[in-house]
């Protein structure tokens, strides 16, 4: 848990490089007048709002379980997610309307070297803390970190992709370019904006864990077949950075209930060992006993109905 409360000291490094490229930007703006770089000051005004809020959210997740939340507060992950892709698309929405009148009439731009030489060093500052804030989320399993990272490197592309038209505009003199571009990058963030938000809901939705995460524990139960036991009825949610799985393992009657406590400690013993953070509950049914094959539904009422 200290682990995980020491993750916002990312948070404050996202706070303050927005607070530079924001201020890089508008510099670059102000002395070129290009819509494409207002554009992409705009787009750093919503990494730094994104960025306070993730320390917020980073600041609940870390908290500890307590009485009203049992499993913790990881999941306030997930609307860290939600509102950075919010703020996204309404970004995304200003540049448009920014850019249209512009595309319009098209106004000459100037002094494009020193804007370009600006947005250059506000594109590597954000490449960097891209870099950082990826590695991290990584590391720690945050998707709020990974999330931010993930903003802040498509900032980068973005500056990349308004620094090659101000070149093309400087050598050809198309000044219309410049409010394509702008709209180039207002699609190309609603794009990310949304992804942002389907990941948010599918999460709050108790999506289940990714492919090859469940492959792993199914690996892991299918281990002990040989033993003689079967498994069925497996279920599996993420939370935040925490996952969480239940399964039902069938073992002969027979069997004392010291010896079936012993299998399912090793069990998850091993699923634990496979991947971690992971909460796992496990419901111990005789093999020979018909009802404990109805659970293989995903809900074991309604197969109840269904039999009356």
């Amino acid at each position: 848990m200290a682990e995980r409360q020491q993750l916002t000291r990312y948070a404050w490094l996202s706070i303050v490089t927005a607070v530079f490229t924001i201020t890089l930007k508008a510099i670059a703006y102000g002395l070129t007048g290009s819509v494409g770089l207002l554009s992409d000051a705009l787009e750093s005004g919503v990494n730094l709002a994104t960025a306070v809020f993730a320390l917020l959210i980073l600041t609940i997740a870390a908290r500890p379980p307590d009485e009203e939340h049992a499993y913790g507060h990881s999941k306030a992950e997930y609307f860290a997610g939600g509102v950075e892709g919010g703020l996204i698309i309404a970004a995304a929405l200003i540049i448009a309307v920014t850019a249209v009148p512009r595309l319009i009439e098209p106004q000459p731009l100037e002094q494009l070297g020193i804007g370009l030489v600006v947005s250059v060093v506000a594109a590597a500052a954000n490449g960097l803390t891209a870099f950082i804030l990826l590695r991290a989320g990584r590391h720690y399993r945050s998707l709020t970190l990974t999330a931010d990272g993930r903003h802040l490197l498509t900032d980068v592309w973005t500056t990349g992709g308004v620094l090659l038209g101000l070149v093309v505009v400087s050598l050809t003199g198309w000044l219309r370019l410049d409010a394509l571009i702008a709209l180039a990058v207002a699609a190309q963030i609603t794009y990310t904006g949304f992804g942002l938000l389907r990941e948010a809901v599918n999460g709050l939705m108790d999506a289940a864990l990714p492919e090859e995460e469940v492959a792993q524990v199914t690996a892991v139960l299918d281990g002990f077949r040989e033993r003689g036991i079967q498994y069925h009825a497996l279920r599996t949610r993420r939370s935040g950075v925490h996952r969480f799985a239940s399964v039902h393992i069938q073992v002969p009657g027979n069997w004392s209930v010291q010896r079936g406590h012993t299998l399912l400690e090793e069990i998850e013993g091993a699923l634990h060992g496979r991947l971690s953070p992971i909460t796992i509950v496990t419901h111990l049914e005789p093999l020979e006993d018909p009802i404990s094959w109805e659970d293989i539904p995903l809900n074991r009422q309604f197969s109840r109905e269904d039999r009356d």
